[in-house]
């Protein structure tokens, strides 16, 4: 390696390049400092990765009986990391694509009306708890915020009191998937929830966090995942397994897939509205949200004439697309 980047100076040049443009690169960098420190001790002297020490790190997670999306995710910035040493000019091994397994995709799943009422009506349900004590005020809130919002679990989670603008009803969402900002209005019988939550959740804690947790943070996505299994299973709605969902995520999934199918419905101009779903879910491409007339198409068959039209061809099916965790 050139006497000008060490591989710790490679990994913050690395950091700060992704970042500057967006990407948040926190798991990625543990990741790299976990290489590092993997090749110090096997591969000591070692200065840019090499194929030994790749494919080491590779069969290591491998003895560890990691999933494949752990694998990849265990590669990826070591790979990303052997591209920017070899665009200065330091040789350096760079993985192949179609090395590792592809992780087993996962299908979304689209909660019916029926099953979204089941839910809810259960998250109404929730009941005090000392340990606890505002749960049974939050837990409704929160889901219906997620799916009437089509907001990610994180989004969510992390809006403080001042991102809420209940007289405007207006959520400000900050430094989303990939470090954007964006404005979300929200509905009328929100807003008021929104507010009633405020009055008798926030304005009693005196914290930042409009969703608290416990010691002054906010709500984790463990905690939230906890609660949905619970709610999911008094709604009597099966869950898969770890993996399989449904998932949390799924309600900003269907969401998406309700909005479209009500604009068909009234017979709006469908790819007119897209650029107004991509930039109220925070979409970054106009892809991420062309795959919801896709989704739609499947979970509502009846419709797919009608996206056949709008995207001019013939609809892929969901399960034979890219992995969307969106």
């Amino acid at each position: 390696m050139s006497p000008e980047i060490t591989t710790a100076g490679a990994i913050t040049a690395l950091v700060a390049e992704k970042r500057a443009v967006g990407y948040k690169y926190a798991a990625e960098e543990r990741v790299l400092a976990r290489f590092a420190a993997f090749c110090c001790a096997e591969f000591p002297g070692l200065d840019a990765p090499s194929r030994a020490s790749v494919e080491a790190w590779v069969a290591a997670a491998r003895q560890r009986g990691v999933k494949p999306a752990t694998l990849q995710a265990l590669a990826t910035p070591v790979r990303e990391l052997a591209r920017w040493l070899g665009r200065r000019g330091v040789p350096a091994y760079v993985l192949p694509a179609g090395t590792l397994p592809r992780p087993a995709r996962y299908v979304p799943h689209i909660y019916t009306d029926q099953e979204l009422a089941a839910l809810f009506t259960q998250t109404d349900r929730c009941h005090y708890c000392s340990l606890v004590p505002f749960r049974h005020l939050v837990m409704p809130v929160l889901f219906r915020t997620i799916y009437a919002c089509g907001l990610r679990a994180s989004e969510a989670r992390l809006l403080r009191v001042a991102d809420v603008d209940l007289d405007a009803g207006i959520l400000q969402i900050r430094a989303a998937k990939g470090g954007k900002d964006r404005q979300t209005p929200v509905s009328e019988p929100l807003r008021a929830r929104l507010a009633d939550c405020h009055a008798h959740v926030v304005g009693r804690t005196g914290g930042e966090w409009f969703f608290p947790g416990t010691t002054g943070r906010p709500l984790s996505l463990g905690n939230i995942d906890k609660n949905f299994r619970r709610f999911l299973w008094q709604a009597r709605i099966s869950h898969g397994g770890r993996g399989h969902g449904p998932r949390v995520h799924d309600l900003r999934h269907t969401f998406a897939v309700n909005n479209l199918r009500g604009w068909f419905a009234r017979g709006d101009d469908v790819g007119a509205l897209l650029p107004v779903l991509q930039a109220y879910m925070g979409h970054a491409s106009p892809d991420d949200t062309a795959y919801y007339l896709r989704l739609t198409a499947e979970s509502y068959p009846h419709v797919t004439a009608q996206v056949r039209r709008v995207i001019g061809d013939v609809v892929p099916p969901v399960t034979g697309g890219p992995c969307h965790g969106d």
